[in-house]
């Protein structure tokens, strides 16, 4: 079994776009990203200040905007709407999950598509079924693309079953594997909750992505020898030993299906580092055609 180092790759694409914003004249703007967060939740506290952090790491100039946890949808629009007019803001981000008042497609469809750096828009996302790259990829399935690419991972006439039809993943990342463009072109089956006798679908898969958001569903048994397993989850389980009193783990059993696998992402370590190096390259992709 071959681990799939997400931390290591995700590292190698910060220093490729450090090295490539390094390299701008110095009259030349930085590609600036904006994030909106909207509340205090935890967890989108700390995915701002991660992307923060790395934007400032490559050489990214930044924005923050702070909204309260019960701003109106007129003051959210109003904040994209300024973001949207301002030529020296190259991408925005909207930290989901919004609060259940706010309609999250409706903001996402708000952002300008030219600084949709996130992907989750109409035009972006209609692009991807297209097989149009003028457009952004949506940053998690771009990463899991990537993940596999550079893990020597070819697709072409390979089985990938995706685990999760959502908007931000499954949908996404099952258009990408089928795309006429090299390092695609897979036979892609849509599994979601719906789907009669799962495991015998998911034994089929030559890449399975896992992207359901149930702790540890996958088990060594829906897993055909040698595949290649893709987790996405990200989900809180309690452990009394941690000190946080949680551990985290994917929708993937790891112990049990890193026995069968042929290569397989951890997590944490795997996908998540891909979305924010994903996020940072499609920032200064925004930039660039910005600056033509």
């Amino acid at each position: 079994m071959q681990l799939i180092d997400g931390n290591a790759i995700a590292s190698a694409i910060i220093a490729e776009l450090a090295a490539e914003i390094a390299a701008f004249p110095p009259e030349a703007p930085r590609p600036c990203i904006a994030f909106i967060r909207v509340g205090d939740d935890p967890a989108s506290v700390s995915y701002v200040n991660k992307k923060n952090r790395t934007a400032a790491e490559i050489g990214m100039q930044t924005r923050l905007v702070l909204l309260p946890e019960n701003v109106t949808k007129h003051d959210l629009d109003s904040a994209i709407d300024s973001l949207n007019a301002d030529p020296t803001v190259h991408g925005i981000l909207i930290q989901a999950p919004l609060p259940p008042h706010l309609d999250e497609t409706e903001a996402f469809r708000r952002v300008r598509p030219e600084k949709d750096v996130d992907g989750l828009g109409t035009v972006n996302l209609g692009k991807i079924a297209q097989d149009d790259d003028t457009g952004f990829v949506c940053c998690t399935p771009a990463g899991i693309m990537e993940l596999l690419a550079r893990a020597d991972v070819p697709l072409a006439g390979k089985h990938v079953v995706v685990l999760g039809r959502s908007l931000l993943v499954g949908k996404p990342v099952a258009l990408l594997a089928l795309q006429k463009h090299a390092g695609a072109n897979a036979t892609v089956t849509v599994c979601h909750s719906r789907t009669r006798d799962l495991p015998s679908i998911t034994r089929q898969a030559d890449v399975l992505v896992a992207a359901i958001g149930r702790a540890e569903f996958v088990t060594a048994d829906m897993v055909k020898p040698g595949a290649v397993v893709i987790d996405v989850g990200i989900n809180r389980i309690a452990d009394p030993t941690r000190k946080a009193g949680y551990r985290l783990t994917g929708d993937v059993d790891f112990k049990g299906v890193s026995q069968v696998a042929g290569k397989i992402t951890p997590v944490p370590g795997g996908v998540g580092p891909m979305t924010v190096a994903m996020l940072m390259r499609n920032t200064l992709k925004a930039a660039r055609l910005a600056g033509r």
